[in-house]
């Protein structure tokens, strides 16, 4: 009796110990971060709010019924920007307003190619955003065809003149989308490799994943000192038809024509709405979606779900009645698809300020479910991440690697400026499926994962912004 008495009062001081022990760490660790346990337990409710459906779904419906594609530089663009300002100034959100610039212009005219021999037939193309047109009646050579970006480099200078070249260079499947970035390089360069070698114009399979007959579209640049050629992609089902004839031996020749209308300046802009920080409104968290669009679609999911998604989070917060420390500042980003360019102005505009924008992410991979969170933070920084981590598991979020968090798009300047970043990684297992094509369309949007994205969001926008820690390593 005595030795289970004694055994027992051991385990109590043991148990008082580790509740001691605990006790002392969660203080530290709410030290260190200036989060308290009612800050994390509010953005646990946020989250839960969320899950219980949030405004996001009316708001991607909203865009992209009343506006539609939003094309930069475009009337439509601007149409964008004015239906932002109205619907965030009628939410509540403080200093909103619109920051202008201008970009070069350019829009889609008629587009059209036909295979004349060796099997007449039509193929469906796309121009790439930038191009120039062909002559007025359009033009007509011989198809070359490479299997990759690789093999066009190869070829010598001058063995294309008079002739189109075609590269294959099909693009495969990734959770993450990191295939992009190599497959992409073809749509971005592949007209002046092209020209080079002497080639009047190019086509090039679709950079996406389906097997629709919808081509994919996306900008493209052109190198200085070298021929402006014509470029426009295939849909990968009329890839797959050229690469059967092109098993067959004979030669082929393409009639292509194409009428894009560009100018020196187009206006865009980029759109911004705060909650403003209870003790340091000079500190700025930043979450946000780009505004524009491709025209071929009405940009549900690129990306008239990020700007959903993060538009719903800070509601969320500021409907909560409790601000954060610091300012969240909510950037709807203009001229992301024509080469970043709101992101670029932005950094300009505000790089004296760099050093308080304190961290940032982006939505900009579609409207699926996140599975992932990756940061680049500091140790300090990493503590505030670590919280983050707990809430979102139940979400099936999991820590990913903490070397290249990545961020979104329109943030990369200020990234490499020097901004700290995290990122809330989609699936995007389908997303290269409908990127830059007619199907990117609301239909492709399930709400129920749509709120999943906001409660993960505004986890990590409650939880920065109310945090006291230096991100920057």
């Amino acid at each position: 009796m005595f030795v289970t008495i004694a055994r027992a009062r051991r385990l109590l001081v043991a148990a008082l110990l580790l509740t001691a022990t605990g006790a002392a760490a969660d203080a530290a660790r709410d030290t260190a971060t200036g989060l308290s346990p009612a800050s994390i337990a509010h953005a646990r409710g946020l989250r839960d709010q969320a899950l219980d459906g949030s405004l996001a779904w009316d708001m991607v419906e909203a865009l992209t019924t009343e506006v539609g594609p939003r094309l930069a530089g475009t009337e439509a663009e601007a149409r964008a920007r004015d239906w932002a300002v109205q619907r965030l100034r009628a939410m509540g959100f403080e200093n909103v307003r619109v920051e202008p610039f201008t970009i070069p212009g350019w829009e889609r005219g008629e587009e059209r190619a036909v295979l004349l021999a060796p099997f007449p037939q039509p193929l469906e193309i796309t121009g790439l955003g930038g191009s120039v047109g062909t002559p007025g009646d359009g033009l007509e050579a011989e198809l070359v065809p490479f299997e990759s970006l690789a093999a066009l480099r190869a070829t010598a200078p001058g063995s294309l003149d008079g002739k189109i070249a075609y590269v294959s260079h099909a693009m495969q499947r990734t959770q993450d989308g990191s295939s992009y970035g190599f497959y992409g390089t073809l749509r971005r360069v592949g007209a002046s490799v092209a020209a080079e070698k002497g080639a009047v114009a190019i086509l090039i399979r679709s950079i996406g994943t389906d097997s629709h007959r919808f081509p994919h579209t996306g900008q493209m640049r052109y190198a200085e000192g070298v021929p402006r050629i014509p470029a426009a992609a295939l849909s990968n089902p009329d890839a797959d038809q050229i690469e059967r004839v092109v098993r067959r031996g004979q030669p082929m020749r393409v009639h292509l024509a194409m009428s894009p209308q560009a100018s020196s300046e187009a206006p865009s802009g980029n759109v911004i709405a705060e909650i403003v920080g209870r003790e340091r409104p000079e500190e700025i968290v930043i979450i946000g979606g780009h505004l524009d669009s491709w025209d071929l679609g009405t940009g549900a999911i690129d990306d008239g779900a990020g700007v959903a998604i993060t538009t719903a989070a800070a509601k969320l917060i500021l409907d909560s009645g409790q601000r954060p420390r610091r300012t969240l500042r909510l950037i709807l980003w203009g001229a992301e698809e024509v080469g970043l360019l709101g992101g670029y102005e932005y950094l300009r505009a505000h790089r004296e300020q760099l050093p308080q924008h304190i961290i940032g992410t982006e939505s900009d991979f579609g409207a699926e479910r996140i599975w992932q969170l990756t940061a680049q933070v500091s140790p300090a920084g990493q503590a505030v991440v670590d919280i983050m981590s707990e809430l979102l598991a139940p979400l099936g979020v999991a820590p990913g690697s903490m070397d290249k968090a990545g961020s979104g798009p329109d943030l990369v300047p200020m990234v490499e400026a020097g901004l700290p970043s995290l990122r809330l990684v989609q699936n995007g297992m389908d997303y290269f499926d409908l990127h830059h094509t007619h199907d990117d369309t609301l239909d492709k949007i399930d709400p129920v994962a749509l709120d999943q994205n906001v409660a993960a969001y505004v986890v990590f926008a409650w939880l920065a912004a109310d945090s006291t820690v230096n991100f920057r390593r």
